[in-house]
């Protein structure tokens, strides 16, 4: 009970002193603090101080150049432009000079075109002979070669073309031969009565021989008004 008393007489002897401290003096013992008041509102911003000095961190810093790098790999092709623009029209150029006169007794040339006229069959595996030139009347510069028994015999080194048409019944085999070995066999086959062709293209060196020859697979047509049975060949161009 004794410090409940106690405790009310100090809350109102405090009150007493705050409420008229100057006339209220006391010469006895200090008192008890007083319970701490309240916080004050924030006070007035003060004035704008003056601008401090940089930092080292604003300083620029900039360290030496470094060696270059390895090269990298080649990119990607790129896509493919548009088509340009055509370009203007160039310069026409100088004219050139002017050509030989065209003699034709100077050109290399060889040639052969022969028919059969003749009345019985041809023998198997031996040349067959054409024995009727289709151009005789042809002038002298222009005169094609002879054939030999129905063999062509190469003058000059070069690439020859030769082709055949023949006339036969039910069936016909011809093969075209250089020297002692057969190029190409071609054979063709009919109820009745037919025509068969061929053609090749041969190299041949000065000397060499070319012909045309029957199998017992024929039945070569032979009449001495045909004239359907036809062997011709010409040089294309010298390799010499």
């Amino acid at each position: 009970m004794a410090p409940r008393w106690l405790s009310c007489s100090t809350a109102v002897f405090l009150l007493l002193v705050h409420v008229d401290p100057v006339i209220t003096q006391s010469c006895g013992t200090p008192g008890i603090p007083g319970i701490p008041g309240t916080h004050g509102p924030n006070g007035i911003d003060g004035p704008k101080g003056d601008k401090g000095d940089p930092g080292e961190a604003g300083q620029p810093v900039r360290g030496q150049k470094g060696l270059p790098g390895l090269r990298g790999p080649p990119g990607r092709p790129g896509l493919k432009g548009d088509v340009g623009l055509p370009g203007p029209p160039g310069i026409q150029g100088r004219p050139g000079e002017r050509g030989r006169p065209f003699n034709p007794s100077n050109q290399q040339k060889s040639f052969f075109s022969y028919r059969r006229v003749i009345s019985h069959a041809p023998e198997v595996d031996t040349a067959i002979n054409f024995n009727r030139e289709i151009l005789p009347d042809l002038d002298r510069q222009f005169q094609g070669d002879s054939l030999a028994n129905g063999s062509f015999v190469c003058v000059t080194k070069g690439v020859y073309f030769f082709s055949y048409h023949v006339s036969a019944k039910s069936r016909v085999c011809l093969k075209l031969v250089k020297g002692s070995d057969s190029h190409i066999t071609l054979c063709d086959s009919s109820e009745g009565f037919l025509v068969t062709s061929g053609a090749a293209v041969l190299e041949l060196e000065a000397g060499d021989t070319v012909s045309l020859q029957a199998t017992r697979y024929n039945n070569i047509v032979t009449s001495q008004s045909s004239t359907s049975h036809t062997f011709t060949g010409f040089l294309i161009f010298p390799t010499a």
